[in-house]
């Protein structure tokens, strides 16, 4: 079968984004937003905008190969859930970071990640707020950003210097037992609080070095920004420098896992 996966697919992916953006933004900068809260074990939020924009994203997706599978977390929630035995599907998670979303705090994401044989092979991440895309794909050898509409530049990480690294920690989920005890292993030199996926991208910027995460997480969640930072040079484990994250799951569910930038000096 003809490979299908070309760049112009990727650009492709991140124009579907910057639609689902535009679509988000006019409830965002509502004055009344109201939301929902999910049945499941999160205890997670939706939203009109979270609806309306997986509703633009889905058939999107399809136009551009209708033959790959498509998770999304709102049709998952509605029990919706696609055959992925074939080992290539979409992940698509239409507003992840839906808590400071609510809270009107820009710190919200659309994010597409595709998988292949449970490994993320392409990724973007679209900050609708700042206007700021960052697109990945080790397959393609592409890794850029988009910053506030500027012309593309490349994602590079950065060496972590282990006498003084930058931490990026969640915005919404506090400091955990776990968390206190990976963090003595390092001297923390700044520590950054933020919301959604965009923690993945202050790494793949060269501008933090670790995101932990001792917290629950769905793959549509990490997928984009996992291919985005692994494009850039970084990795996405198990907790402990364990194997690479995988995708594909029951459930769909994460481990803990930690995300790195680029290797110690």
């Amino acid at each position: 079968m003809q490979e299908w996966l070309t760049p112009a697919i990727l650009d492709q992916v991140a124009e579907i984004c910057r639609r689902a953006g535009a679509v988000i933004m006019p409830h965002f900068e509502a004055e009344d937003m109201a939301f929902e809260n999910k049945d499941d074990a999160r205890k997670s939020q939706v939203t009109a905008a979270d609806t309306e924009a997986e509703a633009l994203i889905l058939p999107a997706l399809a136009a551009l190969n209708p033959a790959i599978p498509i998770v999304a977390e709102e049709e998952v929630a509605a029990g919706r859930v696609p055959d992925v035995s074939g080992g290539e599907f979409w992940l698509v998670d239409p507003l992840d970071g839906t808590k400071e979303f609510i809270k009107k705090i820009p710190e919200f994401t659309v994010n597409i990640g595709l998988i292949r044989n449970g490994r993320p092979v392409l990724g973007v991440v679209y900050s609708p707020a700042s206007n700021d895309m960052y697109a990945g794909s080790e397959a393609l050898g592409q890794a850029w950003q988009e910053r506030n509409g500027q012309a593309r530049k490349p994602l590079a990480v950065r060496p972590v210097d282990a006498k003084g690294i930058t931490i990026c920690l969640s915005r919404t989920y506090g400091q955990s037992v776990e968390l206190t005890r990976f963090l003595e292993r390092f001297k923390v030199e700044k520590q950054v609080d933020a919301g959604s996926s965009i923690k993945f991208c202050l790494i793949a910027r060269g501008e933090a070095d670790v995101y932990p995460r001792y917290g629950g997480s769905m793959e549509w969640d990490t997928a984009a920004a996992h291919a985005v930072l692994n494009a850039a040079g970084g990795r996405v484990c198990r907790i402990d420098d364990g194997p690479e994250l995988a995708y594909g799951k029951p459930e769909f569910r994460n481990s803990y896992f930690v995300a790195w930038g680029g290797p110690e000096v």
